[in-house]
């Protein structure tokens, strides 16, 4: 019952924000962190946002929930004194991209993956929470897109926006502020905890390793790296939590491989040894270690 209520909680507060009322985040404070140069990491509930600050205009990575806007504006603000010029959205789940609506009305302009312009543009459907998400309102979609990556000249930086694949979903995108040598990963990395990936956005097990494979190689040993969700990172954990995946992966295939069941390879308990440092957040041992059978059963039938 304790994982099924952590799971239900997941469903509603990492992917449906429009059903929250205003009370739910009237505690939630926003907190920036300096990171490198003129880059910021903040905080608050839903993903991480970074925000790049300068003379040209604020710049910024995802943004959290509608309700937060106001907060979120307000330590902005704090950091520069020009406008919201571009919002970029990693991927498209609500708690990343509540806030397109708000901050699309303020003329800022967001920019996206393709397919985060398509999924927000349309009904989808969250198989893992058998759960429903309304289509965004126009002024909340992205109104600049790409297929590969872009690139912005911006505040004396290079800001490369990189779509990596299918990994977390289909429009998975990390932002690598050059200059100041930060990479954001949107949710390819949840520092601390086993990922979500979201298998009915088109994400898999084998494209999340080879999103982190990417970006590790965009880093050196002095890069920040800013996850999805957790507390500010670096290469180190980010190719630790790597070599995990791959690991996990590989222990899950054999027992695929076996003939076991899903059942059955839960009831294996094939993360065991990283469930002390991975598996004490949302996405619990036995859940995800079901999304990994998921996606490497369906990885297999499209192979067949």
């Amino acid at each position: 019952m304790k994982q099924m209520a952590s799971f239900a909680a997941l469903a509603v507060s990492l992917l449906c924000a429009p059903i929250f009322a205003e009370d739910r985040f009237a505690k939630v404070e926003i907190s920036s962190i300096p990171v490198a140069g003129n880059v910021h990491m903040l905080t608050g509930a839903g993903g991480n946002i970074a925000v790049l600050a300068g003379r040209d205009g604020t710049f910024m990575v995802d943004d959290q929930y509608a309700p937060l806007t106001a907060k979120i504006q307000k330590v902005v603000a704090g950091l520069a004194d020009q406008p919201l010029r571009f919002v970029i959205n990693t991927h498209w789940h609500g708690d990343h991209t509540g806030g397109n609506e708000n901050l699309g009305k303020s003329d800022a302009l967001i920019v996206a993956h393709e397919n985060v312009r398509k999924r927000l543009s349309t009904e989808q459907f969250i198989e893992a929470f058998k759960s429903k998400v309304a289509p965004s309102p126009a002024v909340a979609l992205p109104v600049i897109t790409f297929t590969d990556a872009t690139t912005f000249h911006w505040n004396g930086d290079k800001v490369r926006v990189q779509h990596v694949g299918p990994a977390h979903t289909d429009g998975d995108s990390i932002v690598h502020f050059t200059e100041a040598n930060v990479l954001h990963m949107g949710d390819i990395y949840f520092n601390g905890t086993y990922p979500f990936i979201d298998l009915s956005s088109g994400g898999s097990v084998d494209g999340m390793v080879k999103a982190m494979d990417m970006a590790l190689a965009m880093v050196d040993e002095q890069t920040k790296i800013i996850p999805g969700h957790g507390p500010l990172s670096d290469p180190v954990e980010l190719k630790r939590q790597r070599d995990m995946l791959v690991k996990l992966r590989g222990r899950i295939q054999e027992l695929i491989d076996s003939g076991k069941s899903r059942e059955q390879v839960i009831a294996a308990q094939p993360t065991l040894e990283f469930d002390a440092q991975y598996g004490q957040g949302f996405m619990t041992p036995d859940i995800w270690t079901g999304i990994v059978y998921d996606s490497l059963k369906q990885a297999k039938s499209e192979k067949s």
